[in-house]
């Protein structure tokens, strides 16, 4: 019985002894997991501390100016008003004007043409200007001793070097002729024929018959009235004067027309 209960004694001490190691051991090994847990919360704390404090330093660090990039406008071109199509053509007109220039001054001055060549040359332009020309009456005119007084050379090369158109010279003879006294059409070619008279070919005092306007009738009747006026003379010798090949020309229907309206 002593046995016994010093067995269970020893036996409880031990037990005891063991359990409080274990309680021991348990509860230092919850202390360090404490101070592990201890120690590693303040990391983070710190790392969130480091963060906010990072935040704020980013915060508070002055935003970095932005650069904006802006486009300059262009420029404005300034507007160019378009000139009219006139001032366009201005500058040919006057390139114009000054080539016609050139060309009269190269025809006014050849060169190497003797000085009285040139001289009737330009005298015969001054003729044409005004007066209507055969070539053989204008030849006539700068050669006379009563005219000009040219050589024959310079009057010839004056001729050959001149434009003119001796049909329309005929023309305008004609109707000069017509203007100043009454002709009948074959009156009229004789005196563009004549030498006497204009000395124009044959076939330009033609020309000038077949394209000028005349009332040959009318013509007849201004005929009859001067030689009735200026010579008393009957009807019937004004009829025969009119139609005579020595007298006027006029046909025979001209004639009879220009009697019979006389008194008129």
């Amino acid at each position: 019985m002593g046995k016994t209960s010093t067995y269970l004694k020893t036996k409880g001490a031990l037990l005891l002894f063991a359990l409080m190691s274990i309680v021991l051991i348990a509860g230092c090994q919850n202390d360090a997991d404490v101070e592990e847990v201890a120690e590693a919360e303040p990391v983070e704390e710190d790392n969130e501390n480091e963060n906010e404090v990072n935040e704020e330093e980013n915060n508070n660090e002055p935003d970095e100016p932005v650069i904006e990039i802006v486009e300059e406008p262009e420029a404005e071109k300034p507007e160019v008003e378009e000139e009219p199509d006139n001032q366009e053509n201005e500058p040919e007109a006057e390139e114009e004007i000054i080539e016609e220039e050139a060309e009269e001054q190269e025809e006014n001055t050849e060169p190497d043409v003797p000085g009285e060549f040139q001289s009737a040359k330009n005298k015969a332009n001054d003729y044409l200007a005004f007066s209507a020309f055969s070539e053989k009456g204008l030849y006539d005119q700068l050669t006379s001793q009563h005219g000009e007084g040219f050589s024959s050379d310079a009057a010839t090369y004056a001729l050959e070097t001149i434009s003119v158109d001796w049909n329309e010279q005929a023309l305008k003879s004609a109707e000069t002729y017509n203007g100043v006294m009454p002709f009948s059409k074959k009156g009229l070619y004789d005196q563009l024929v004549s030498e006497y008279g204009e000395g124009f070919t044959a076939d330009q005092a033609q020309y000038a018959i077949d394209n000028v306007t005349i009332d040959y009738k009318q013509n007849a009747l201004e005929s009859a009235r001067q030689y009735q006026d200026l010579m008393d003379m009957s009807p019937s010798m004004i009829h025969d004067q009119l139609t005579s090949s020595y007298g006027e020309g006029y046909t025979k229907e001209e004639a009879d027309y220009a009697i019979a309206n006389l008194g008129n």
